[in-house]
């Protein structure tokens, strides 16, 4: 069997006459073909033209263009419209111009306007244009279905003493984009140059002499029947020649040595005659008027600044040079290298047209060897990918048919980053592959489970930490705990107790003497190992209790590696425990205590000769019975209160608290305490106090307060309940969130703050010291708070110790819009 480094060679001889050679350079092969045709339909096919012009015209908003000084350009701008009036104006005008013009000697004149019908003025016009060089426009018509163009040329008297004529025809691009021009353009039957050539012939045979002393370097076409088509030169500064008003010309405000020895180019710029076209820097410039264009194709032509395309072949060839060198890289790089190569290929191939385009002014478009790299890398990546993952499927299905200790997925995947491909997967082994999938399971675990828990070194540092333990520092407000001493990490709770023993030994009590708090926390101190081992239980900044405990972790050979801290939360289980203790402390004295009473009654009754129950015999025995069947009443109403079902009903909570004051009187009148009622400014009727409530349960939670009122209130006091709706602004307030409160203010003993927070606590008595011989559970309270909260209400209390207790009870106000409210609560 071949060894492993030959079967993964990345060498392709080593693969041939193998089949995985084969396969390889098949798809190498054939992914070199897949670029070529993208190269060659970008190039040849004309694929990618709207990208290639997308390119092209960044790259000339991106560079200024020189331009010569001796063209200027005279604009028929709005002002000139304006002050000379609606268009087309009079040919005398024009004549009026040229004359003004020709006092200055320029040493040309290009009037770009249309001149093809007659006018009683042809011959003033042609006298002006006769003064200076003058040349004219032609109008060169589209190619009818034989292909043949007519030709408009100037009157007869304009075009006899015209310098000069041209065609003015600017073809646009598939995007509506002039970018080019032709030199020549014509038919079969006759062939007409570009009015700027024209000017341009005219410069280099020397019959126009240029008052610049720039150097010229012009370059036309030989007129061979081609087109002579060249790209313009546009740049950011396009518009830059020296501009002048027709008006301001023909008014003499000009001086004559902005003109004289200059080329003039005559031109409407003004935004209502439409002689405008948009060009690559129409992003920044806006669309061009025609005069400008022209006198960058004449800047072009007199400065031999012409940019030429490359031939489609060229192109192609040129293109193919990235493409190799792409797929020479695939046979010797990583992915992550052949990402570089790609990404510094296609940059290579951006800087090569750029330097081309300004530099040798040729227009190489870099978009067919761009496309052929995009192309070409993600499909040759992917077949890697491919092969990849085949391998890994391989060796993970040897790996399966061996005893494994872990469960497995049904599919496994992997990614794997760095040098060759090939070479990561000669890495890959059985051993590997089952410690990944053992970190794997064993982080999952951990991070699974709800409490926190600390995994350290055999030095106490923290390595691990799963979820829970990371949300449990984060909400006590302390640093994480990965790389911390687990005896920092856990210095900030506080000693309990040890586990399950209200006190430690003789022996642990002496050793917990001699070490300080934190000391118990360090894992590698073994004279701790067996009471971590066992657990503490300890509590934090926010009073919730924990069983702290420590385990070993040990290697193959039983060797101490690390610890494990586990926190568990014990806060409920407490919180349960002091529940059962107080219900048994109930049922063994509160309630056990009246019955007692009453046997004991009962058996003094039995050992008398004559039986005779006396009065005050009678009502000790009615008080115990009643006192036992008040504690079980109020344990039946609690349960009700928590957990069945409440009859709602709309109800005047004023209504409820008239019968509630009703049903204390007695209590209230025998201590001579006043009840005061009192229920706002809502009606008669209280039509503002209107709630959805079980009636008997809203009832009695009013009754407790009340009667707690009575009982720890001083005789000739006064108790005042008041009832308040949602008030005359809540109209704006959506009806869910207005209240009617009820507040019940005693003028008793008051309750200290530090007791307030557990007043709505299960069997919580207040007042013992002062007034021992009331009695009670301690279950009214916790009812109040039980009903208030399921009717969606909240109840807050204010006292103070001698200051007298106010309850006020907070409602939703009874919806009457909608019928079924009162279901709706349920």
């Amino acid at each position: 069997m071949p060894t492993s480094s030959t079967r993964l060679s990345l060498d392709p001889r080593a693969r041939l006459g193998r089949r995985a050679g084969r396969r390889f350079l098949i798809e190498w092969t054939a992914i070199g073909c897949l670029g070529l045709a993208v190269i060659l339909f970008s190039a040849l096919g004309r694929l990618s033209a709207s990208v290639d012009h997308l390119v092209y015209d960044r790259f000339l908003s991106l560079k200024t263009q020189p331009l010569r000084p001796d063209i200027v350009v005279i604009e028929i701008d709005n002002a000139s419209v304006v002050q000379l009036g609606r268009w087309p104006w009079p040919r005398s005008v024009h004549a009026r111009l040229l004359e003004q013009l020709a006092s200055a000697k320029p040493a040309a004149v290009i009037y770009d306007v249309l001149f093809t019908e007659a006018n009683a003025d042809d011959a003033e016009l042609a006298r002006a244009v006769a003064l200076s060089p003058t040349y004219l426009p032609v109008l060169l018509t589209s190619p009818d279905g034989t292909g043949r163009r007519v030709v408009v040329e100037p009157v007869t008297p304009l075009a006899q003493v015209a310098a000069g004529l041209g065609h003015i025809n600017f073809e646009v691009d598939s995007d509506g984009i002039v970018r080019s021009v032709a030199q020549f353009e014509g038919d079969a039957d006759s062939r007409w140059p570009q009015l700027m050539v024209r000017v341009a012939q005219a410069v280099e045979r020397g019959a126009l002499r240029l008052g610049s002393a720039q150097a010229t370097a012009v370059r036309i076409a030989a007129d061979d029947g081609g087109e002579g088509r060249f790209l313009i030169p546009f740049g950011p500064n396009t518009e830059n020649f020296t501009r002048l008003s027709f008006a301001s010309v023909l008014d003499g405000n000009v001086p004559v040595d902005q003109l004289r020895g200059r080329i003039v180019l005559i031109g409407v710029t003004a935004s209502g005659l439409y002689d405008r076209f948009a060009t690559p820097v129409s992003g920044d410039l806006g669309p061009l008027p025609g005069v400008y264009i022209h006198a960058n194709v004449l800047n072009t032509l007199l400065s031999g600044r012409e940019i030429e395309p490359a031939e489609p072949w060229v192109l192609f060839v040129v293109s193919l040079v990235p493409l190799a060198v792409l797929l020479a890289g695939f046979l010797v790089l990583s992915p992550r290298r052949s990402l570089l190569l790609t990404a510094g290929l296609g940059l290579l191939a951006m800087a090569g047209s750029a330097a081309l385009l300004y530099g040798a002014r040729l227009w190489m478009s870099p978009v067919p060897a761009m496309l052929g790299l995009v192309v070409v890398y993600p499909i040759w990546n992917w077949r890697r990918l491919e092969m990849t993952m085949a391998y890994l499927r391989r060796e993970l299905q040897r790996v399966a048919d061996e005893p494994h200790l872990l469960p497995e997925a049904p599919q496994r995947r992997r990614e794997f980053g760095g040098d060759v491909l090939e070479q990561q997967m000669a890495l890959m082994a059985q051993a590997a592959q089952r410690v990944q999938d053992m970190k794997r399971f064993v982080w999952d675990s951990l991070d699974s489970m709800p409490e926190p828990i600390l995994v350290s070194d055999v030095r106490g540092v923290v390595l691990l930490s799963n979820h829970a333990a990371k949300a449990h520092f984060a909400r006590v407000g302390a640093p994480l705990p990965d790389g911390r001493l687990m005896k920092d990490v856990l210095g900030g709770l506080t000693l309990v107790k040890t586990i399950d023993r209200g006190a430690p030994s003789d022996a642990e009590h002496n050793l917990l003497a001699h070490a300080q708090w934190p000391a118990l926390l360090d894992p590698a101190r073994g004279e701790f190992a067996a009471l971590m081992a066992q657990g503490v239980e300890v509590r934090d900044a926010g009073e919730r209790d924990y069983l702290l405990r420590y385990a070993t972790c040990t290697n193959a050979q039983g060797e101490t590696t690390g610890w494990i801290a586990g926190l568990v939360d014990v806060s409920a289980l407490h919180a349960a425990e002091r529940q059962r203790e107080d219900a048994l402390r109930l049922l063994s004295h509160d309630m056990r205590s009246p019955q007692a009473s009453i046997l004991a009654l009962v058996e003094i009754e039995r050992t008398r000769s004559e039986p005779a129950l006396a009065q005050g015999l009678l009502e000790r025995i009615a008080r115990y019975a009643q006192r036992a069947l008040t504690l079980a009443d109020d344990f039946v109403q609690l349960a009700r209160a928590e957990s069945q079902a409440y009859a709602l009903e709309p109800i005047n909570l004023a209504e409820l608290i008239i019968d509630a004051s009703d049903e204390v009187w007695p209590q209230a009148h025998a201590k001579r305490i006043t009840l005061q009622t009192d229920t706002g400014d809502s009606g008669a009727d209280g039509d503002g106090h209107w709630i959805c409530a079980d009636r008997s349960l809203m009832t009695r939670a009013l009754v407790n307060i009340l009667n707690n009122a009575v009982k720890y209130s001083p005789p000739d006091t006064q108790i005042v309940c008041s009832v308040t709706g949602p008030g005359p602004g809540s109209a704006a307030v959506p009806v869910a969130a207005r209240r009617v409160t009820c507040t019940i203010r005693d003028q008793g003993y008051g309750i200290p703050k530090e007791q307030q927070a557990a007043l709505f606590e299960r069997f919580r008595r207040f007042h013992t010291t002062e007034r021992p011989e009331v009695g009670g559970a301690g279950l009214g309270m916790a009812f109040v708070k039980t009903v208030v909260t399921r009717h969606g209400g909240d109840v807050d209390v204010i006292s103070a110790p001698g200051e007298g207790t106010a309850f006020t009870i907070h409602l939703p106000v009874f919806d009457d819009t909608q019928p079924d409210a009162a279901e709706r609560l349920h």
